[in-house]
């Protein structure tokens, strides 16, 4: 055997070992290992969420006034990186082909709502639960019929077709009735409609719903309903007081799937705007989102570790951006002054737009001031149209930052595989996409 050979059984056998407990959670692990099959499957998604990210993330949750670098729960929980290609030569995956991909262990192309290359529907993980017997779930942060909670409940020739889709929530019925017991994000504007009012169908099924976050403790039995805004919530940055809204939809999600649980649950959470903040390349924004979606898996693990029959496994569907940690020749990266940004770029710059006060919105914004160089800069685009002010806006934040980003599209490099639990073992090692989705079905295939 050379040394490639002997030197890949050795990484191999790290990551299996890595895999099955920190040294904290030994003892709960021991116990859950006497179950081969996972009563209950928690499915965390990180919509864009590159090797990238949440190595930034690290850096940038690292306390300052300690010597060491603190872990992150991303780096606790790593088992293995996953490839996310769709089918076809492009290479670069959208949300929906890979989102199919993850619910229904099938390849298909960009825009593919839980359907093949042919158009034909696709049984998703989700549904494979649901005639299980078990509860169902999604919790997201985007509108609820959106690329990735969409697909692994509904089946779209396109992900576009939001209405469609939307509709589609209320009729895949399982014996009778909706599929997913529980849905908490946005989409307010696809669900009350001037043709059609979905909320009242889905009120007329026994569902519980809430328009508001700060209501939750309304919810009080299964099914349930919450949206949250017309489309996407908004931004963990521009939440002010509240900026985790991900994790308070978890835990009241497990709460009430705990209530009545003789056959267990299957949950998809999504952070899905790691997507958007990378799309426009906000590297303050995405922070904020990754924050949020950090807590959610963190609230997870303290479920799981304490139920014992639960199986966690959080990946990506793809990474977004091309963030570079550092960047413009610089061997720097200004975390202390990521930290000092309170408020998206798009709202920064609209407030600008609209107030026609460049230093005065940054102010209130940004605690660093502006040198004379980049106020002079952003006067000059606050005279012309809306995007030259936008896009000179990032510039700055992300020259004085040093933060690169190489598209504002997605890029096709693998994503990491993080698991806990009964069955973490078998998200060990390198993957494809569609494994993942396998090993799920694999579980839900098994009689304990």
């Amino acid at each position: 055997m050379n040394k490639l050979s002997i030197g890949l059984l050795i990484f191999s056998g790290l990551l299996n070992t890595a895999c099955v407990a920190t040294p904290s959670s030994t003892e709960h692990n021991v116990t859950a290992q006497t179950r081969k099959t996972p009563k209950n499957i928690i499915f965390l998604i990180g919509d864009g969420m590159g090797l990238e990210h949440t190595t930034a993330y690290r850096y940038y949750s690292d306390d300052p006034a300690t010597k060491a670098m603190e872990t992150t729960i991303f780096d606790e929980l790593l088992v293995g990186m996953a490839s996310t290609y769709p089918d076809d030569d492009t290479v670069v995956t959208d949300s929906a082909a890979s989102a199919t991909a993850l619910s229904s262990g099938v390849k298909s192309y960009n825009g593919a709502i839980g359907v093949d290359t042919h158009k034909e529907p696709l049984e998703t993980v989700l549904e494979k639960a649901k005639k299980l017997g078990k509860q169902t779930a999604i919790v997201v942060t985007s509108q609820i019929n959106h690329a990735t909670p969409a697909s692994f409940i509904a089946h779209n020739e396109s992900r576009q077709n939001y209405d469609q889709i939307a509709d589609n929530y209320l009729s895949n019925l399982i014996d009778g009735k909706p599929i997913v017991d529980l849905m908490f994000g946005g989409g307010t504007q696809y669900y009350i409609r001037d043709d059609r009012n979905l909320v009242n169908e889905f009120k007329d099924y026994g569902y519980q719903y809430t328009n508001s976050l700060q209501q939750l403790d309304k919810i009080t039995a299964l099914p349930a309903l919450g949206l949250f805004a017309p489309v996407g919530l908004p931004f963990a940055i521009d939440s002010g007081d509240q900026p985790r809204r991900l994790t308070p939809m978890a835990k009241k999600a497990l709460s009430l799937l705990s209530l009545k649980n003789d056959k267990g649950f299957f949950m998809m959470i999504e952070g899905s705007q790691i997507d958007w903040c990378a799309h426009a390349n906000d590297v303050a924004c995405a922070m904020g989102e990754l924050d949020d979606f950090a807590s959610t898996i963190e609230a997870v693990k303290a479920f799981a570790e304490k139920d014992g029959e639960t199986l966690i496994v959080v990946t990506a569907d793809h990474s977004t951006g091309g963030l570079s940690i550092g960047g413009y020749d610089k061997y720097i990266w200004k975390i202390d002054l990521i930290k000092q940004i309170h408020g998206s770029v798009e709202t920064i710059s609209k407030t600008m737009a609209d107030s026609k006060d460049v230093v005065g919105t940054w102010n209130k914004y940004i605690d660093f001031p502006l040198t004379d160089e980049e106020s002079k800069l952003l006067v000059t685009a606050s005279q012309q149209k809306y995007s030259v002010l936008k896009q000179t806006l990032l510039d700055v934040i992300n020259h004085r930052t040093l933060t690169g980003w190489t598209s504002h599209g997605h890029t096709a490099g693998d994503v990491q595989i993080f698991a806990y639990g009964v069955g973490a073992d078998k998200f060990a090692g390198h993957l494809d996409n569609i494994d993942i989705a396998k090993n799920i079905f694999s579980f839900l295939n098994t009689k304990n």
